[in-house]
């Protein structure tokens, strides 16, 4: 799938998903544009595993608050796969990258688990908007 096209589906099924949590869609716009200006400086990188799981990152925080009322790193890790795995079946995304996908989503507040760039990539974006978050 090209990147444009992969790209605007990925953010057309955020949107979807959150509605009018703009605050939850602008930061993950914004993480995947950090992302982007990342993957320059590292090897080996699948953009289509990066493009999916800098958009999705955040997709356990919906679960997470309807089913306990509240959500943190710790939730949105464990709620987070699942949901990224049906968002991305939905667009035909290759179950062997969805795989990958939900692993990263279920991993980037936590420790690294997995020896994935596109997770390390992931975890220095956020970090970046989320601080940038912060000064503004």
């Amino acid at each position: 799938m090209k990147h444009e096209q992969l790209k605007g589906q990925l953010i057309k099924t955020l949107v979807d998903f959150f509605d009018t949590d703009y605050r939850r869609i602008t930061h993950a716009i914004e993480v995947l544009k950090q992302a982007e200006l990342l993957v320059g400086h590292y090897d080996h990188v699948d953009e289509e595993l990066l493009l999916a799981s800098a958009v999705l990152h955040d997709v356990g925080i919906k679960p997470s608050e309807a089913e306990l009322g509240y959500n943190d790193g710790k939730t949105q890790e464990q709620y987070g796969p699942a949901v990224a795995t049906e968002l991305l079946e939905k667009i035909g995304f290759d179950p062997d990258k969805t795989k990958k996908v939900a692993e990263i989503v279920g991993n980037h507040h936590s420790k690294s688990r997995y020896d994935y760039v596109e997770l390390e990539i992931l975890k220095l974006a956020d970090q970046i908007v989320n601080k940038l978050d912060n000064i503004r």
